[in-house]
């Protein structure tokens, strides 16, 4: 089986369903698993994308066996093509694009598909030699000019480029798609193909050069189309968006790049169980977020230490309350993990979110209760006791707070905005990792070198 990406940019969600399904596929019934570049389109190839796909690849942790770039096999294809010229089933046309055009939907042959043997070869070897400019001569395949479906009548198979350049390769004589992904297909033995049923018309093309050849047809299973809502999944929009300072990177979480959901805290083993879940069905569907996040939660929540983040943080005085401090659980299953120790020497930092909600009486979390008053948009709190049943009693809201002697700037950046707060010192100590906001969410710690922590919403 085979995956078999473009190297226009980073792989996203819509690749990690066919990534995923065939390399599930192969460890379920064994078999060999090729990562195929096509790359035979230099208007389609982004250098770094070659980079970023196999580092995309290796984050899925997928069971490649082989890794093939087709733009290192142009000779095989062009040993192909002379072959299939001369068994009748190509030849060269030299027609103008809107001619052909206009007799393929009349169902009339073009005046180059009579041309013999020796004239088809000739004119493929000047191909070769560059003696045509760009757009002056394709080679196409003989299929059925009554073909019910336009697409089907003698589709092209070669085409003559001259710009761009390709990174890899000096060509001028490029094949398309449907020639080079049945030849290939055929010399590394692949025997199954499982991809989306927008290749379905690839399918049947694929088929004529198979026929032609007399080779065995692989199976195919064409799975429905996936709609991915809240996210960017075109290139182009995502290079254009990049260039022009609008997204911060192929990483941005705005973005649906697998990469931006790496970013975000999202595992490897969530997306993979997502798409699991979605399977090979001929349906169309829509992407459902809520049962990615749910697939990461179940990964993330063991082991993800806890900590207080407080979004726009209010500095308030505790009038009345014992100097002390508070032991939190790092998790709340796990008390041999160990505790966050916050010290309260009477001001504390308190989401303006909460006091806005005019509470009477509130709980610090892990700390005591205070009632609470309010003069002109000043907040006054007064200690109340350490009782949680008398906070639990009065329905009192327990909210995350921070010493404010001793916290640190955060900003939490979600997709819909960023959110400046305070979090722990202890979080400097995260990077890299997802932690539980308590009351925010999981976020992955992005950075903790600069002025304050930069962490990633990861989702509730």
């Amino acid at each position: 089986m085979r995956f078999a990406p473009n190297p226009s940019g980073p792989l996203h969600l819509g690749h990690a369903r066919a990534a995923v399904l065939n390399d599930a596929y192969v460890q379920r019934y064994g078999g060999k698993y090729i990562l195929r570049i096509e790359d035979t389109d230099p208007k389609r190839v982004d250098p770094e994308a070659y980079r970023m796909v196999v580092e995309d690849i290796d984050w899925l942790g997928l069971a490649i066996h082989e890794v093939v770039y087709q733009s290192d096999r142009f000779d095989l294809y062009y040993k192909y093509a002379k072959d299939l010229i001369e068994r009748g089933g190509a030849y060269i046309c030299t027609c103008e694009n809107e001619q052909f055009r206009e007799l393929k939907q009349q169902k009339t042959a073009c005046p180059c598909r009579p041309l013999s043997l020796e004239e088809n070869l000739a004119l493929w070897e000047k191909m070769l030699a560059g003696e045509f400019y760009e757009g002056e001569a394709s080679v196409r395949v003989r299929t059925d000019l009554d073909h019910p479906d336009p697409a089907m009548r003698d589709f092209p198979a070669f085409r003559i480029l001259h710009q761009p350049l390709h990174p890899r390769i000096e060509a001028t004589v490029y094949p398309l798609m449907n020639f080079s992904v049945a030849v290939d297909d055929h010399l590394l033995g692949v025997t199954h193909v499982i991809r989306g049923k927008d290749h379905i018309a690839n399918t049947r093309r694929q088929r004529y050069i198979y026929d032609y050849f007399g080779w065995e047809i692989p199976v195919y299973r064409h799975y429905g189309r996936m709609g991915i809502e809240g996210v960017v999944l075109s290139t182009s929009q995502m290079r254009q968006g990049i260039g022009s300072g609008e997204f911060l990177g192929w990483d941005d979480i705005r973005l649906g790049t697998l990469r931006a959901l790496a970013r975000r805290g999202i595992t490897p083993m969530a997306v993979r169980q997502a798409v699991l879940d979605i399977g090979i069905g001929e349906t169309d569907i829509s992407f459902s977020w809520d049962n990615l996040f749910a697939a990461n939660r179940d990964i993330v929540d063991p082991v993800a230490n806890r900590y207080f983040f407080v979004p726009d943080p209010v500095a308030v005085l505790v009038n009345g309350a014992p100097h002390q401090t508070a032991h939190a659980l790092l998790h709340p299953n796990e008390p041999a993990r160990g505790t966050r120790k916050l010290p309260f020497t009477g001001s504390v930092f308190l989401p303006r979110e909460e006091l806005g909600k005019d509470p009477t009486l509130l709980r610090l979390k892990d700390l005591f209760n205070c009632t609470v008053t309010s003069d002109h948009g000043t907040y006054l709190l007064s200690y109340a006791g350490d009782d949680l049943a008398d906070a639990r009693n009065a329905k009192a809201p327990i909210i995350q707070w921070l010493p404010v002697d001793c916290a640190i700037p955060c900003l939490l950046r979600k997709p819909e905005g960023d959110v400046a707060g305070v979090c722990e010192p202890g979080v400097v100590r995260e990077l890299g990792s997802v932690v539980q906001f308590e009351r925010a969410g999981f976020a992955r710690i992005d950075d903790t070198a600069g002025d304050r922590i930069l962490a990633y919403f990861t989702h509730r």
